[in-house]
């Protein structure tokens, strides 16, 4: 089994992945967990062997952990990697810090993965693996809400890309968006 490199998102209908000042609250108390179905949570947390993360995102989970404790639960096991050119303090011993050329913290985080997907999360790490063009999937958690202002889905600077779509699914009270990143040759020219 080879691994892919997956972008994980959650996105309100309107298409922010966080409110205004990086707030990930999709509705009052509830988490992305209390909108998808436990079982498809758990599927996608087992296809997963790695996970870079974007220092931001980083300190939004710290911060949401430290409000309200168990709050960004993910039943997931494999090594966590931070892509980051600052250390953590007080340091994590169960984080890998990665700096420099993203290519490399990719392939780095994809070997550790075991052969299962790397996820990525973070607007700016994702951003900067799609420009590379080193994304193979982009899944998305639709939540309903609408937050009418915050971090858009993708930034300014990321280039058209084309997407096949793989699968719909309702799942809890959202639905589960899956594509293919159609790569360079794959696209339409002209």
């Amino acid at each position: 089994m080879n691994g892919k490199v997956v972008v994980n998102r959650c996105m309100s209908l309107d298409g922010f992945i966080a409110g205004p000042g990086h707030s990930m609250d999709w509705g009052g108390d509830r988490a992305l967990a209390d909108f998808v179905a436990p079982v498809d949570f758990a599927k996608i947390a087992a296809a997963t062997g790695a996970m870079l993360v974007g220092r931001r995102t980083w300190e939004v989970g710290d911060r949401m952990e430290a409000e309200d404790p168990g709050s960004i639960d993910y039943p997931f096991s494999g090594p966590m990697f931070l892509l980051t050119h600052r250390p953590l303090e007080p340091p994590n011993p169960g984080v890998r810090i990665l700096s420099g050329d993203i290519g490399e913290a990719v392939a780095t985080a994809l070997d550790s993965a075991g052969g299962k997907n790397l996820e990525i999360l973070g607007a700016d790490v994702a951003g900067q693996c799609l420009r590379r063009g080193l994304v193979d999937e982009i899944l998305v958690y639709v939540l309903p809400v609408l937050l009418g202002d915050g971090i858009p889905f993708s930034s300014p600077d990321v280039a058209r890309t084309e997407l096949e779509p793989l699968s719909s699914t309702p799942s809890g009270d959202a639905t589960i968006l899956r594509f293919r990143v159609r790569k360079q040759s794959d696209q339409l020219v002209g």
